[in-house]
């Protein structure tokens, strides 16, 4: 099987194991909307039930680790999906690739997104943003400043964890690299970060810092809400981030790479305008202070406050790459992690 094809398979048989096993309970008319999520129950569940007081809307979720686009596809037009919650800006692609989406017109998400975190056709909009930065030793790392093109530099020889190279976040980040540098020096990055991990890619962003306290590391790369959960909300894992410190490290003349979370109209969205009513309440003052202080995410919309933990990572940069440049180049990144043996 090709490397492209294979996170198709695992899609098809993700999505055909929830619709065997799960069937359809949602309402389809009436003061109601669907959600297809794949954030946290806990997490996103606080902030619909604000949305349904203000709008007397009830808010049906269905929450998945995968296969959510592949079951929407399944469902066809009987589908029961109003509104897609994603992550990644690859998934959000696929989304879009998969033909399950349609176009939102709405003045209010166009005025209120910046145009690099939505898409110009309207088929999905930003409602959060988040980083993928270094986690460093506090106590062996003395800089506070490393580009992500250092990381390849000899002198982190076995200083450096990391989890799986294809995890859509990592992907994310090689596709980035490759969007600034071209595949070529890509692949001898790649290769100059594999030399300097200190052991094979495994776990998550959390065991990685979790790693750097234990001495096995000195720096990991995570997402910037990791962090800060395992600080505020996570009593056992405390020590771990109290061991580490956030560095918003950045591109050589560019900035820290940045990614979403995202609200997409489901194509054959039975309560269409209960949709729309939610994707533009998400990106409302209430939402976004929701999600910045709850999820500990980077609000999309402007004059929002950062939530204390994240400001003290100090000023973010972000990367004025297209969010559609990074989603072109995923495949070939998924591709040169396999050729370098980068999980291996």
């Amino acid at each position: 099987m090709s490397i492209c094809a294979r996170p198709l398979a695992k899609l098809a048989l993700a999505g055909a194991a929830i619709v065997a096993t799960v069937a359809p309970v949602f309402a389809q008319t009436g003061g109601n909307v669907n959600v297809y999520t794949y954030r946290e129950r806990g997490l996103i569940q606080p902030i619909f039930d604000v949305f349904t007081k203000e709008t007397g809307i009830k808010v049906n979720v269905i929450s998945a680790g995968s296969g959510l686009e592949q079951r929407i596809k399944t469902e066809g037009a009987n589908s029961p999906a109003d509104v897609l919650l994603t992550v990644d800006i690859g998934r959000v692609q696929d989304a879009v690739r998969l033909g399950i989406t349609q176009q939102v017109k709405s003045d209010v998400l166009d005025k209120t997104i910046q145009p690099q975190y939505r898409d110009p056709a309207g088929h999905w909009y930003g409602i959060s943003l988040r980083s993928r930065v270094i986690y460093a030793s506090k106590e062996r790392v003395p800089q506070n400043a490393i580009t992500y093109e250092e990381l390849a530099d000899p002198k982190w020889k076995g200083k450096i964890c990391t989890r799986s190279g294809q995890y859509i976040y990592n992907n994310a980040l090689f596709a980035a690299f490759i969007a600034h540098h071209g595949e070529a020096k890509a692949e001898q990055w790649l290769k100059g970060l594999k030399a300097n991990l200190a052991q094979r890619p495994s776990g998550g962003d959390r065991e990685t810092a979790r790693d750097i306290l234990a001495g096995k590391c000195d720096l990991g790369i995570g997402n910037t809400y990791y962090w800060a959960l395992m600080l505020n909300k996570e009593a056992n894992r405390k020590p771990w981030a109290e061991a580490t410190k956030v560095i918003l490290s950045t591109f050589k003349d560019g900035g820290t790479h940045m990614n979403i979370a995202a609200a997409v109209l489901a194509r054959y969205a039975p309560n269409k305008s209960n949709a729309i009513k939610l994707m533009e309440w998400l990106v409302g003052e209430t939402a976004q202070q929701m999600h910045a202080d709850a999820n500990f995410e980077y609000p999309v919309r402007a004059g929002i406050a950062i939530n204390p933990t994240i400001a003290s990572y100090g000023t973010l940069k972000p990367d004025p790459l297209a969010l559609s440049a990074i989603a072109s180049n995923k495949a070939a990144a998924a591709n040169l992690v396999d050729k370098v043996g980068f999980d291996n």
